[in-house]
């Protein structure tokens, strides 16, 4: 492990000047994004693995995706890119049904800025807030991630409650809702390069002494799978700007309130369908 250490440490020490004697105004990584789902979580137990196989394949596009970020020094957009498969779907934004969808991540560092351009049934809003920084803790640990020399970081981060739960049916009654409602932490593992030293990231993960190119996070990892430095046709950042602006706090209790509201008329629609007591 030591002389692993000291190879990349030589290795880093070379690619960083190298990078240092060009000009560096910004770049472009591609991220390949893989979250797993939780069939048990659903209802897994009881349905047959051949059903269980065809939602998984109905949901793959959903749970597999490929980003950009596009950065500078200060300033950087992750955003999704279209699959032209996907017919409607709008760009660079991550769409869910119902009429949700969320745009490109904007993060600027030097004034402590994050934006996002959110839809909601139909309703544009302007998330805008301070940057959400974690607490990271250096480790030891190091790789090469395609060229590049990665070290490892941790950090713990709370999790808010889902407010997609509230559309899931409940057994237990309010009891058992209420205890799946409460704040959770999550264990954030990251690996960085200093050879970019910029303190971007993908998503709202920054906050290192280099580029992050790989995160875990819960069931999602992001892995960074190509980088071009000062791409010839330059560097374009859009800042979010379409919009009623609210805070993330807000932009969250908006959520849960219209997320309870479909739940609720889901539920008196099951009362009331074919077999129901309506």
């Amino acid at each position: 492990m030591k002389i692993q250490s000291l190879v990349l440490a030589f290795v880093f020490s070379i690619l960083t000047t190298a990078l240092s004697a060009q000009t560096f105004d910004g770049g472009i990584a591609t991220y390949q994004s893989k979250t797993s789902f939780d069939m048990e979580g659903f209802g897994g137990r009881e349905i047959s693995e051949q059903q269980k196989k065809q939602f998984a394949e109905r949901i793959k596009s959903r749970l597999e995706k490929t980003f950009t970020l596009t950065f500078t020094k200060d300033e950087s957009i992750y955003e999704e890119v279209e699959k032209l498969e996907t017919p409607g779907a709008g760009g660079g934004g991550m769409r869910f049904g119902g009429g949700f969808s969320q745009g490109g991540v904007y993060k600027n560092i030097a004034e402590n800025v994050y934006a996002r351009e959110n839809d909601l049934m139909g309703k544009n809003f302007l998330v805008k807030d301070t940057l959400s920084k974690l607490d990271w803790k250096l480790e030891k640990e190091s790789k090469m991630i395609g060229q590049y020399a990665a070290f490892k970081a941790t950090a713990i981060r709370k999790t808010d409650p889902n407010p997609w739960e509230a559309m899931r049916p409940r057994r237990g009654g309010r009891e058992e809702e209420e205890k799946t409602q409460e704040p959770t932490e999550e264990l954030i593992t990251a690996w960085y390069t200093p050879q970019i030293p910029v303190s971007q990231g993908p998503d709202e993960f920054w906050g290192l002494p280099g580029l992050v190119l790989e995160v875990t996070a819960g069931r999602t990892v992001i892995l960074c799978n190509k980088i071009v430095i000062n791409p010839k046709e330059g560097i374009e950042i859009d800042v979010p700007k379409k919009g009623d602006k609210v805070s993330r706090l807000e932009y969250e209790k908006i959520v849960a309130e219209k997320t309870k509201e479909m739940a609720e008329r889901l539920g008196n629609g099951r009362r009331n369908g074919p077999g129901g007591r309506g």
